[in-house]
């Protein structure tokens, strides 16, 4: 069903799913549904980056961790095929470890497919400095053509609905996600993607500015300005409709990161409501009227 944009709702509510009447390929493949409840609440979300076998241990500790801060439902980025180390699908415990998760409400997400970008000859100046250096090669859907970005996201999907999980969105390796590959996203019936500042439904091609808290900590100095930006961030954000974190596994192994993060989300989580991306885009579709 490429390029077609199904008018069917989306519900999400604690991790489970179901159908609300759709039928042919919809129904059998991916279908997409609609609904959740309003918060009472202004929503904040918490996404776990690059979750895969090879980081499962230390995603496990940050799950567990922010459970007990009081965000039980995040949205877990989860990589098909990290480094390409091997199909994510293909280890049974790590499958069976999601599934739990997702049964507990949280949410899987399509994260990428190998979650690495190989350099290109072809790359600008810019190009170079943001996909090599800025994200260390990671920027895999930057510039990815729309055959290649749609077969990978159609593989993916199709691996994770046959291991039992059900992601709707996908959200590309360092939020670097070019007009190519997003085409490929929306044909390829994710319902939604986010970038740093943005939140974007793929369905309704409506896009919600909201910046994402997140750390960088591969130097001292990455960290110590991460820890002065977050930390101002978080302030000037109080009032934002949506609160985003980000958090990825190397966060946890640097310890004053990793107290400013639950700093961070024992106080928002007093203030606000914890959600997944897939639930919040359902509210705010039924809120608006949408699909």
């Amino acid at each position: 069903m490429a390029g077609n944009a199904q008018a069917f709702p989306l519900v999400c509510l604690h991790g489970r799913a179901e159908n609300l009447g759709v039928t042919g390929a919809a129904a059998t493949s991916f279908p997409i549904y609609a609904g959740a409840a309003i918060a009472a609440k202004e929503p904040l979300i918490v996404s776990v980056h690059d979750v895969a076998p090879a980081t499962r241990d230390t995603c496990e500790q940050i799950i567990r961790e922010l459970t007990q801060l009081g965000a039980a439902a995040c949205s877990l980025l989860v990589v098909p095929n990290y480094h390409g180390s091997g199909e994510s699908c293909a280890d049974r415990q790590f499958v069976r470890w999601l599934r739990e998760l997702e049964a507990e409400g949280h949410e899987i997400v399509i994260h990428g497919y190998f979650h690495q970008r190989p350099p290109s000859g072809r790359e600008t100046i810019a190009g170079s400095l943001l996909t090599r250096y800025y994200t260390r090669g990671e920027g895999e859907f930057y510039d990815l053509g729309y055959e290649e970005a749609f077969r990978r996201i159609t593989e993916a999907r199709e691996r994770f609905t046959a291991a039992g999980l059900r992601p709707r969105g996908f959200i590309a390796p360092a939020w670097l996600l070019g007009a190519e590959a997003e085409r490929a996203a929306a044909d390829a019936e994710m319902e939604y993607t986010t970038r740093l500042t943005e939140v974007r439904d793929l369905r309704t091609r409506e896009s919600f500015h909201s910046r994402s808290l997140v750390y960088s900590v591969r130097s001292g100095w990455r960290r110590g300005a991460s820890l002065a930006w977050n930390r101002t961030l978080s302030v000037a954000l109080a009032g934002s409709p949506l609160m985003r974190l980000g958090i990825h596994p190397p966060d946890f192994l640097h310890r004053p990161v990793w107290n400013q993060i639950r700093r961070i989300v024992e106080h928002l989580t007093d203030m606000r409501s914890t959600t997944t991306y897939c639930e919040w885009i359902a509210e705010t579709r039924q809120r608006r009227g949408g699909i």
